[in-house]
């Protein structure tokens, strides 16, 4: 990593110590540089680009929509794309959550999903219900807007802006390898599911609006997920205490786990379903906020009829066209079911990294994959985070030409290096066994320096 803090050019970029290689194209799984050097793009982005890159099919659509129209208000206009879009997102969602609320990412998707509970409330109860307080998990991340960073829970992404936070109330990850009450499922009586009650009657269940977890947790502890039971307990408890349950799939969902959406494999439904990021895989930014029958009825019809929330590009036709075409792909070409096929290869193979010390834990669901890197497999000891782990597993890994997503502080918040594996949901099983084979030689280097 370079340490020149001389401008780059003119972009803002997130890290003035990184070097930026300058990419001239993709296609498929693939990224290429200027420079020739070609890239398997191992964690697609951040989880985006679910259907991979180049995709002429999309670059048609979106070329057709920008012939039509771009860009409209949703405030005074409607389009054909916007409804094909909510239309196709209820038919993909599970039970009732048939309204559907367009934004551009996943941080206005997780902060709308907290406005639309507290409206709920008001509009069912009054202007005097004081249920606004929103329980999260620690070891968690649901955005960076001053809601969402309100409920994220990995310190590390809070602690600069913690006088801008509302103090919302946390309980403890569902984080078996790191289980905060020493113990093992099933032993554990899944206690990390009935701290919520405990939460809840602590706060008082008339002061609290929503829950809001990951199913499979993304950037904050990547793959980690609770046993089936989890989702259960969580949903019964949300019930009894007139709690609404928020799902936050922005990373898990449409096929990324090889369900539509991660929340299928717990048969439960929740309340109110936070996505982005895969929808419309990257070729246009776009997310939603996805509401049951009776959150909309109670404000859309029974009540004032107005959401009192907006942005300026939720629900935009192009952004709209794109996720038609994208979620169109994903069905034709059946890649919900090619995720889990794939995760469940990729994850038998990637057991072999266990004979390298630093590896402490392989977890996940489909192609949404977390390596967690210790100093210690026997006690778990995490590195310090003088030791930078996490930027030298990224950096081995871009040597070999492949891309993954780091982490870390899934520990207490400072400490814990993690890897996100999340290639795109079209991967073949040849360009698996490419993956595998260069994440493999980054950790053995990244192992021989760390040690």
């Amino acid at each position: 990593m370079s340490q020149n803090k001389a401008p780059k050019n003119n972009v803002f970029y997130r890290n003035q110590n990184w070097h930026y290689p300058k990419i001239a194209y993709g296609k498929g799984v693939y990224l290429y540089g200027e420079d020739g050097k070609k890239y398997l793009d191992g964690c697609s982005g951040s989880a985006v680009a679910n259907i991979g890159h180049g995709n002429e099919e999309v670059a048609e659509a979106t070329a057709e929509q920008i012939k039509k129209i771009a860009f409209t208000h949703l405030s005074r206009f409607t389009a054909e794309p916007i409804e094909k879009c909510a239309e196709k997102i209820a038919e993909w969602a599970p039970g009732d959550l048939n309204h559907v609320y367009f934004v551009s990412g996943g941080s206005e998707a997780t902060e709308t999903a907290i406005k639309i509970a507290r409206q709920y409330f008001v509009e069912r109860d009054g202007d005097a219900t004081t249920k606004w307080k929103v329980i999260s998990r620690w070891t968690s991340f649901h955005g960076n807007t001053m809601g969402s960073l309100s409920m994220t829970g990995i310190t590390g992404r809070r602690k600069i802006y913690d006088p801008l936070l509302l103090n919302f109330p946390k309980i403890n990850q569902a984080y078996c390898y790191r289980c905060p009450y020493k113990s093992k499922y099933p032993e554990c009586g899944l206690a990390c599911a009935y701290e919520l009650e405990r939460e809840i009657l602590r706060q008082g269940p008339q002061n609290i609006s929503a829950f809001i977890a990951e199913p499979v947790i993304g950037s904050a502890a990547p793959g980690a997920n609770p046993p089936k039971e989890y989702f259960e307990v969580i949903r019964e408890i949300c019930t009894k205490y007139d709690v609404l349950m928020i799902i936050d799939e922005v990373m898990a969902g449409y096929g990324r786990t090889g369900e539509k959406f991660a929340i299928n494999h717990y048969d439960v439904v929740p309340d109110i379903m936070t996505t982005a990021k895969g929808m419309s895989s990257g070729y246009s930014p776009l997310g939603a906020t996805i509401v049951n029958d009776e959150i909309f009825n109670k404000i859309m019809v029974e009540g004032t009829g107005e959401f009192v929330h907006g942005h300026t590009y939720g629900g935009n036709p192009l952004s709209a066209a794109v996720a038609n075409c994208v979620m169109g792909i994903i069905e034709r070409e059946n890649y919900v079911e090619n995720s889990k096929v794939q995760g469940e290869y990729l994850m038998e193979k990637l057991q072999a990294l266990y004979k390298y010390p630093i590896v402490g834990d392989i977890r996940g669901k489909g192609l949404m994959i977390g390596i967690e890197f210790v100093k210690d497999q026997k006690t778990k000891e995490p590195f310090p985070t003088s030791a930078k782990v996490k930027s030298v597993i990224t950096n081995k890994s871009l040597e070999e030409g492949l891309v993954v997503y780091p982490g870390g502080g899934s520990v207490d918040g400072v400490r814990g290096d993690h890897i996100l594996i999340s290639p795109p949901i079209s991967i073949t099983h040849e360009e698996v066994d490419e993956l595998y084979g260069m994440l493999e030689r980054a950790i053995e280097k990244t192992a021989k320096e760390v040690l």
